[in-house]
């Protein structure tokens, strides 16, 4: 993980010295799409050379899952991009070489990444809690196995806010004098995997309206006057207290009173 993190901030350095008006395209700049699109074309000259059409096409063949709609607007981002790009002829042969060499070493950390995904979820798949979890909207397997395998035990925490306070979601609190404010930032301590994995569940359940209590709940916080991030760390909160009564109990989520 430590190497492919390596690779990217390597490849940032890169292609901020070929093409970095490119970070602007992809909602995802390490996407399959992405990375085939810049290892194609990877400077501003080589795009406004082919034009729209060629680029629209290019995507249409890296990505057929998306529509064509689509793939002309990623086609016309790319030529808006290389015309602000400020790099145009001036790129030496040598970060050419250096940017594609980094970009088929994030296809293999990619690879490596996802067959590990894979064995995972094979082996949680075994395991009752894997199923628990699966059961509560938004949860698919791969964020299931990995929410699994960084608790653990459940009856290692004998109190839910145990469970908050491991996955770095308990807020920070402040003291002055008599004065105590617990402040709307969490403390970040704890494993930033679950954190992580716990944040993308949130956002799938409550983006895809999926989880309904979970959407009701950041609907209720988001009226009380919350800002959208306060409200999610509030919505991840009460996803681990649901998911510490669920493994207690070895309940499923519909069984969740």
């Amino acid at each position: 993980m430590n190497m492919y993190v390596e690779a990217k901030l390597q490849f940032h350095t890169i292609l901020d010295q070929v093409f970095p008006e490119y970070r602007k395209v992809f909602g995802d700049l390490f996407s399959k799409v992405s990375l085939l699109m810049l290892k194609e074309y990877p400077t501003s000259e080589a795009v406004l050379t082919v034009g729209e059409s060629k680029l629209a096409e290019s995507v249409m063949e890296f990505c057929p899952s998306r529509s064509g709609q689509w793939a002309w607007e990623k086609a016309k981002k790319i030529m808006d991009s290389a015309s602000r790009n400020p790099f145009r002829t001036s790129v030496y042969q040598s970060h050419l070489i250096n940017l594609r060499m980094y970009i088929d070493l994030l296809f293999h950390y990619q690879g490596h990444l996802s067959d590990l995904e894979e064995r995972i979820v094979a082996l949680t798949n075994e395991v009752e809690e894997y199923k628990i979890i699966q059961s509560i909207p938004g949860i698919g397997e791969k964020i299931a196995a990995m929410i699994i395998s960084e608790i653990g035990e459940i009856d290692r925490f004998n109190h839910p806010k145990k469970l908050v306070a491991y996955a770095g979601i308990d807020p920070s609190v402040h003291s002055s004098g008599k004065f105590t404010a617990t402040i709307n930032r969490i403390t970040k301590r704890g494993s930033s995997r679950l954190r992580h994995s716990l944040y993308l569940a949130v956002l799938y359940g409550i983006r895809s309206s999926r989880n309904k209590k979970l959407k009701a709940f950041y609907d209720k916080k988001k009226s009380e006057g919350e800002p959208a991030k306060v409200a999610i760390d509030a919505c991840i909160n009460k996803l681990l207290h649901w998911i510490y009564a669920l493994l207690k109990r070895k309940e499923m989520f519909l069984d969740l009173t």
